[in-house]
């Protein structure tokens, strides 16, 4: 059966009926093919490919230029899935003007269907501009990694009452701003159940319990393809490191000894011709 382009009503709908919304990262063509042949609702091009693909050792120093060369190459590997690009530090806090000229740069340069910008209520007359300005909005509330110094490390957000309704009110201020999705991470499965509850719009959740109406996780992370360090939501279906460095190191042996390349990998060239050289 032919697939069509999910949509942003297709998402409502989802929770409306209950069905779990999927989410997953993707930062290149090949990654966004396969996340999307698997029938993933969505896909967000998160400024974790900061430190995924490029090293960083936080989300801080990505540019809008690597978000758009990255969002560009996820959507040439996209044909159903409905894609978000997210919004890197200090694109959209210094002014309302430059936050509207930058994610429009983001939709009409990489063609993502709605970018993502994380903040609470602080940040609801941007999501309100934005939308207004025709550019669909995905917020993200409790652990916000662009800002992760100011919260004290990447840790669990909302644990307290006061942080806790905090954060409800945060989700209701966006809602009514006109974000159509809110991403919570590193929040209490209860809170995150109870902003849930309470939003019309959906939740999609990482680290934030099974009560959300969706999940998301960084594709490198679910394949084993990231290292560094391994959060306590992550659920790692594959790990594929170890596989791809004994590939490597066959190949290293392989080279060396002689073996590789053989006959079945060699263009054969007609003996007579052969002896004229």
């Amino acid at each position: 059966m032919e697939k069509h382009k999910v949509t942003i009503g297709q998402l409502r709908s989802k929770k409306e009926k209950g069905q779990k919304i999927t989410m997953m990262t993707a930062y290149d063509y090949p990654t966004a093919r396969l996340v999307d042949e698997a029938g993933i609702d969505t896909i967000l091009v998160g400024d974790s490919l900061g430190m995924v693909m490029l090293g960083y050792e936080s989300t801080v120093p990505v540019t809008l230029d690597e978000m758009v060369h990255h969002c560009k190459a996820v959507n040439r590997g996209v044909k159903n899935a409905f894609v978000i690009g997210d919004m890197p530090f200090m694109s959209y806090q210094v002014s309302v003007e430059k936050a509207v000229e930058n994610a429009g740069r983001l939709i009409k340069e990489s063609l993502c269907d709605a970018v993502k910008l994380e903040g609470g209520s602080e940040m609801a007359h941007v999501v309100k501009a934005l939308v207004t300005a025709g550019a669909p909005v995905c917020a993200h509330i409790g652990l916000t990694p662009q800002t992760a110094t100011m919260l004290s490390g990447f840790k669990v957000q909302g644990k307290d009452a006061e942080g806790a309704a905090k954060l409800v009110q945060s989700a209701k201020d966006l809602e009514q701003a006109g974000a159509f999705m809110i991403v919570m991470e590193c929040i209490p499965d209860l809170l995150a159940a109870r902003i849930t509850k309470e939003l019309t719009i959906p939740t999609v959740g990482i680290g934030a319990g099974k009560d959300c109406d969706g999940q998301v996780l960084v594709y490198h992370d679910l394949v084993g393809l990231f290292e560094r360090f391994t959060p306590k939501f992550v659920k790692q279906y594959v790990n594929l490191s170890p596989m791809i460095r004994d590939a490597l190191s066959r190949y290293k042996k392989e080279v060396e000894e002689g073996s590789f390349p053989g006959t079945e990998h060699t263009f054969a060239m007609n003996p007579e011709e052969a002896s004229k050289i």
